[in-house]
């Protein structure tokens, strides 16, 4: 990932929890027949390895994990991003030498990734990734709540999905690069929209001086 050192997260922390809270990454793979790539949920362990490990299950009909990959396989998560409008940055009056731009978090996880078929071990993904996701609720789904031979079924239609990262590196492009003006400005016009993703960014954008202080 192109990383200009003023967006590179440092905080292990803060990358940690960026990809606890993404709901669906993107696995990529490059196979003889071409790259591949399938949207899946993934369960995060970052106690498990040096940089963590990462665990999901894609269709048993799915043909990525049929194709032996060349190398690591890819993990893309996306954080909030927002478009940001020149018209943000106090600057754009002083000389108009502004152009438009995105503000976004992403994290990029590689390793090597295995593709395994046991009943037992397809059953535990199934329930961390489901307690995981369904931690929220007051009520929460488990697995347990299905007939046994209903999930046994349904586990026949999966493959489980493991890399063992060991390359992790997250970009937290947050206006970073702009002076404190622009970057208030941009806090500013983002947190004023109606849209609550633009509102996360806003929040994310580090400035000495927060706006109305």
């Amino acid at each position: 990932m192109y990383m200009p050192p003023a967006f590179r997260q440092q905080e292990r922390s803060a990358i940690v929890t960026a990809i606890q809270a993404c709901h669906l990454a993107n696995l990529v793979t490059a196979t003889a027949d071409g790259p591949m790539a399938s949207p899946l949920p993934f369960l995060y362990d970052p106690d498990e390895g040096e940089f963590g490990t990462l665990y999901a299950h894609l269709a048993r009909a799915n043909p990525q994990w049929k194709a032996a990959p060349f190398g690591d396989a890819l993990v893309i998560f996306m954080g909030p991003d927002a478009y940001v409008s020149p018209s943000y940055y106090p600057s754009k009056a002083e000389h108009g030498k502004v152009v438009p731009t995105w503000n976004y978090v992403s994290i990029h996880a590689l390793g090597p990734v295995e593709f395994f078929e046991d009943r037992d071990r397809l059953h535990a993904v199934v329930e961390r990734l489901t307690a995981h996701h369904e931690a929220v609720r007051e009520k929460a789904w488990q697995v347990s709540d299905a007939p046994e031979d209903y999930i046994a079924s349904q586990l026949k239609g999966i493959v489980g999905v493991r890399i063992e990262v060991r390359a992790l590196e997250g970009k937290w492009k947050m206006s970073q690069n702009r002076n404190d003006a622009d970057k208030a400005g941009v806090k500013v016009g983002l947190a004023t929209s109606e849209d609550p993703m633009e509102n996360q960014v806003s929040r994310m954008i580090p400035v000495t001086n927060e706006p109305g202080a």
